[in-house]
């Protein structure tokens, strides 16, 4: 495998392999455009990551992994991807973190042949009407964690909730699926800015509201802006939130705030299968940390790609889009399979922050929901 990237860790290193000088050219190019910078660079490094550390554990040398950043401006994403597929030539696109990149890069790449292996971002307008062939999303659908955290809700017998979330398309797609879940009423909904930090205001609606619960999916550093700004506040109404506002890679930066808080995932370290627990220690070894929700996300994109490689070539689109379909790796999921619209169904846990020794992190208390597909499969016709 050769890596062509301006941001190689020495982890990283270890793993990649560099082609000699005046050697052929990779028979498989993988463009990897993900977020290495400025806020959420932790989600990006996590999937690139995990997806190299699959790469480097496969023992192939046939497969060039051109990384690049986009520092999360979708502009920056757009020319970085149509330099990818016009001159780089790669035949396989992955990496985006953030639904709108996303949105401008995906049906772009899809409608000239690429191939598209999403390893987070899963806007509702890709699984729907908007859905290709090409296409494939590896993490989830949008609104899918959310959607668990509303049957969460449910259970635990709330019946007023404050809801908030950034005002863009994962933000919408975040309340859309709780609302789609939870059968109470609301007591409060908002959308915050992207990229917000203070919280005060938020959080006097929410006081003022009269809410029995909280419900709110900010990822990356605003969710440890309103988490910490929330324990300070004195509030105690609960708070439920999805993984992304309580993951591996942040829990420390939120600390005791975090503690007992409840949260959904389709993935956790603790999940008992021979795959997630040699993931997690392969990765523990290799990096010198914990995996995060991203870092499993970036391992199975690069584990399902290995498993269609090893059965037709990308330029064979008819064969490999079969061998995709076939979801034929194991995932550190365990049971995995896509859906028609290649979206995933699969278990969606109820995890709760716990600390182990002096680490932050999750633990499994339970499943929300089963064998879970997504709302928008049966408008996508292929």
């Amino acid at each position: 495998m050769k890596l062509k990237t301006l941001l190689l860790s020495a982890a990283m290193t270890a793993l990649v392999w560099a082609a000699p000088m005046g050697t052929a050219l990779a028979e498989t190019r993988v463009g990897m455009i993900t977020t290495l910078s400025g806020g959420g660079a932790g989600l990006g490094i996590d999937v690139r990551d995990g997806f190299l550390l699959a790469i480097g554990q496969s023992g192939r040398d046939d497969i060039e992994v051109v990384i690049e950043d986009d520092q999360r401006k979708p502009d920056i994403a757009v020319q970085l991807a149509d330099r990818m597929i016009q001159s780089d030539r790669v035949d396989v696109m992955t990496g985006i973190i953030f639904s709108n990149l996303a949105m401008a890069v995906v049906p772009s790449a899809t409608a000239q042949g690429l191939f598209y292996l999403s390893p987070n971002a899963g806007p509702s307008a890709l699984a729907g009407r908007g859905c290709h062939p090409n296409y494939f999303n590896v993490a989830w659908q949008n609104d899918n964690l959310h959607e668990a955290a509303g049957a969460h809700a449910n259970g635990e017998g709330y019946e007023n909730a404050f809801i908030l979330a950034p005002n863009y398309p994962a933000g919408k797609d975040a309340l859309t699926g709780f609302k789609r879940f939870f059968e109470g009423e609301l007591a409060g909904e908002l959308y915050t800015k992207l990229g917000q930090k203070d919280y005060a205001a938020e959080i006097a609606q929410i006081r003022a509201s009269g809410a029995d619960s909280v419900f709110f999916f900010l990822p990356g550093g605003m969710g440890i802006s309103f988490l910490k700004q929330y324990a300070d506040s004195g509030l105690d109404v609960p708070v439920i939130g999805p993984a992304f506002s309580f993951d591996q890679g942040i829990l420390q930066a939120v600390g005791e705030a975090a503690l007992g808080v409840v949260n959904t995932s389709q993935w956790n370290k603790d999940l008992d299968n021979p795959a997630n627990a040699a993931f997690v220690e392969s990765f523990e070894a290799a990096y010198g940390r914990l995996p995060s929700l991203y870092a499993s996300q970036g391992f199975d994109t690069a584990n399902l790609l290995l498993s269609a490689l090893a059965k037709a070539d990308p330029s064979d689109a008819d064969a490999f889009r079969a061998a995709l379909e076939e979801a034929d790796f194991d995932s550190t999921r365990g049971d995995f399979a896509f859906g028609p619209n290649h979206h995933p169904i699969q278990d969606i846990y109820v995890r709760r922050v716990v600390k182990e020794g002096d680490v932050f992190t999750n633990e499994i208390i339970g499943v929300a929901l089963e064998d879970h597909g997504d709302a928008y499969a049966a408008d996508c016709a292929f």
